[in-house]
Formats: structure tokens, C-alpha cells, sequence
């Protein structure tokens, strides 16, 4: 025999005592999580694709691939330096001179402050540099440029803070004999240390460093 619908919600009520007592029982919890709700629904929560940065982010070290030396040679000593950089492209424009005006700050890059890190204390033309992290910027002329140390960490390299710097140093500049699509900046050994070479359009600059 079928039972009628008025028998199954007799049997509920008696099952749970009262009717207020299946309604005040406590409910078990839920092992689910919702995230990223969104008062404007489901479309509000899909990911917008960045893109790819017209600048990306590089580094280099000194030794040149340190990390892989490292990797072969757990008992190496640490790198001498390394320098973090937005690598930004020429695209068919003249940089020094005009995207990049002389005499004015430049940041040698991209994005955020480049930063130059020396594991121990070296040289720059006759001046001690203790180890540690600065951001480096510079100040392109003609013939020369000025290379700057800074001590504004973490910072976007369009503000920088001139009263926080610490070295300064004069270099002067070549002409290559093609142009650089994107800045580059490596290290490269010389006699007694290295050198930072920093080269973008069709110049490029030496910063010799003793250690």
C-alpha cells in the first residue's frame, strides 16, 4: 500500500518530536568554499589577461650564469655582483637625445628602479663602494654619461629621490656599429675586476669595476 502525502509529513513531524525542533536542529557544516563571489556575478570574477610586458624583466650576474655554476658547485664562493633590469625597446625611435633627453635623469630601464647588488666591497674609479643594493640611474650627455647609486630602494624608477644618492661617476660612451633593439646590460670581465656594460640604440657605455 502507497502512503498518501499526509502520511509522510505526519511521520516527519513525529520523527523531529516537534516541527520547531526540526527547524532549530543544527544544520552540519559544509566542507564546500565559495571564492571570489561578486555582487555583479560570474563576470566579475574571470581573470582579465595582462599581456605580455613590452619590457620584461632581466637579470645578470657576475660571474657570468653564476646560478648554473652554483648549481655544479654547491662550495662556490658568492657572485661579485648582479644587476635587475626592465629591458624597454627602441622600436624605430632615436633613445639618446630625444626619448631620452640629455642632461635629464634617466632610469636605465623600466618599470620598477634597476637595481645593481655587490656581494662584497668593490672599486668605481677610485672610489670604495661597500657591498649592498642600490638602484642605479643615469644621466646621458652627449659624450658621457653619469652613472648614479642610490639608496631609494623598491621604488618605480619615474620617482626618484635624489637626495638619497650616494656615488656618482663619469663615464664616457662609444658609438656600436648596429643598434640595440632592447637595453641590455651585462657584466664582463677586465683586468683587476669587471665591467657593466650598458648598451641601447647604437651607444654604449662602460662602468669599471674593481674588486
Amino acid at each position: 500500500m502507497f502512503a498518501t502525502r499526509s502520511h509522510i509529513v505526519l511521520a516527519t513531524l513525529l520523527s523531529c518530536g516537534l516541527l520547531s525542533a526540526c527547524e532549530n536542529k543544527p544544520q552540519r557544516a559544509s566542507n564546500t568554499v565559495t571564492v571570489n563571489q561578486h555582487p555583479a556575478g560570474n563576470s566579475a570574477d574571470r581573470l582579465v589577461p595582462s599581456g605580455l610586458d613590452k619590457s620584461p624583466m632581466d637579470m645578470a650576474y657576475f660571474p657570468v650564469e653564476y646560478p648554473k655554476m652554483k648549481m655544479a658547485d654547491k662550495s662556490i664562493d658568492p657572485p661579485v655582483a648582479r644587476v635587475i633590469f626592465s629591458r624597454p625597446q627602441k622600436g624605430g625611435r632615436t633613445i639618446f637625445g630625444e626619448v631620452v633627453q640629455y642632461g635629464s635623469i634617466w632610469r636605465m630601464g623600466a618599470n620598477e628602479a634597476t637595481e645593481l647588488e655587490f656581494f662584497r666591497d668593490v672599486n668605481i674609479n677610485g672610489k670604495t663602494v661597500p657591498k649592498g643594493r642600490y638602484v642605479i640611474y643615469a644621466i646621458p650627455y652627449e659624450n658621457e654619461w653619469t652613472i648614479i647609486l642610490n639608496n631609494d630602494l623598491y621604488t618605480w624608477g619615474l620617482k626618484i629621490d635624489s637626495t638619497k644618492d650616494a656615488f656618482k661617476f663619469n663615464v664616457p660612451i662609444a658609438r656600436t656599429n648596429f643598434p640595440f633593439e632592447v637595453l641590455t646590460m651585462e657584466f664582463a670581465p677586465a683586468e683587476k675586476g669587471m665591467q657593466l656594460v650598458m648598451e641601447w640604440d647604437s651607444v654604449r657605455a662602460i662602468l669599471p669595476i674593481k674588486y
